[in-house]
């Protein structure tokens, strides 16, 4: 039997505090779950944790650190999709006007840009299946660096995915925003965003008239900073430890970062602070993840 690794601690951790940061953001908003339609989502992660447990008495390090990061990343996404609905439901005036006159300060020409690309009906399909691949991306990492043994690289992408996660959250909180939306009705080729399809879920977190939550139609909400961007930039650096994936994986990542804006309906500023993200979230995730030997064995090695 497998003992339990503390290095993936830090990540529980943080997704304990979102469980517990949603729990205090609908205080005064009071969320309830469709019991029904959560069942999928509970059977999902009891299969995980079954995977985890056999893992785990069976001595398979690599189905073990496979199950712990999906597991992780699961309930990260549902604790971090409903904690951005209670902030959201909480949230002051929107932040739309300021994000959008951000990006034409560095020269984001939206309507130019739209107008440019509704013309390559190719570049659209590319650019869209790109975008709407990340949870796909997500699987392969988590399978390739569990199936090679790259355990220190798939728990600290785990815990920089969720620390940046988090912060991206809890930042959403204090800037809300619609999102940078566009009418595809005006187009001939271009898809409608998901901000665009997102905006009755918003108006009816405002305004109190959704207050169930269904756990099969979770849906990510956060327009600034980019957690599309964040999550594809940690994927580039995850790729780094499977040589044969690196170079097809990191391109495709690219190419979700730069379909964000279109498709995922985000303001050039979200991007960019998205990517900003990622570094520290890689260098604090690392640390707080790595082999601590034990003390004895340090003074050991200072002695030596």
């Amino acid at each position: 039997m497998l003992r339990a690794d503390h290095r993936d601690t830090p990540s529980w951790l943080l997704i304990a505090a979102m469980l517990m940061s949603f729990l205090a953001a609908q205080y005064h908003h009071r969320f309830t779950v469709d019991p029904i339609r959560a069942a999928p989502v509970i059977v999902s992660l009891m299969a995980l944790g079954i995977a985890l447990a056999i893992g785990k008495y069976t001595a398979r390090p690599r189905l073990m650190a496979g199950a712990t990061a999906f597991l992780q990343m699961t309930l990260f996404t549902v604790f971090g999709v409903i904690l951005a609905y209670a902030l959201a439901a909480n949230s002051g005036p929107l932040w739309d006007t300021r994000l959008a006159a951000a990006d034409r300060a560095i020269g984001f020409e939206w309507p130019v840009m739209l107008a440019l690309l509704d013309k390559f009906p190719p570049a659209i399909w590319l650019f869209g299946v790109a975008y709407h691949s990340l949870t796909l991306q997500m699987i392969v990492v988590i399978v390739a660096l569990s199936g090679m043994g790259k355990f220190e690289t798939l728990r600290t992408m785990v815990c920089a995915a969720i620390l940046s996660g988090f912060v991206t959250i809890l930042i959403s909180g204090l800037t809300p925003a619609m999102g940078n939306l566009f009418d595809p009705s005006h187009y001939t080729h271009l898809w409608p965003s998901v901000a665009w399809q997102e905006q009755g879920l918003i108006s009816g977190l405002r305004d109190g008239s959704l207050r169930v939550l269904d756990l099969t139609m979770l849906m990510g909400i956060v327009s600034f900073p980019s957690f599309h961007a964040t999550l594809a930039a940690i994927f580039i650096w995850a790729l780094g430890a499977v040589p044969r994936l690196a170079l097809p994986g990191r391109a495709w990542a690219i190419l979700t970062i730069g379909a964000t804006p279109i498709f995922g309906g985000h303001y050039g500023v979200d991007v960019v602070m998205g990517l900003i993200l990622a570094p520290p979230a890689i260098l604090a995730a690392h640390h707080l993840t790595r082999r601590r030997l034990p003390a004895r064995l340090v003074d050991q090695a200072l002695q030596a």
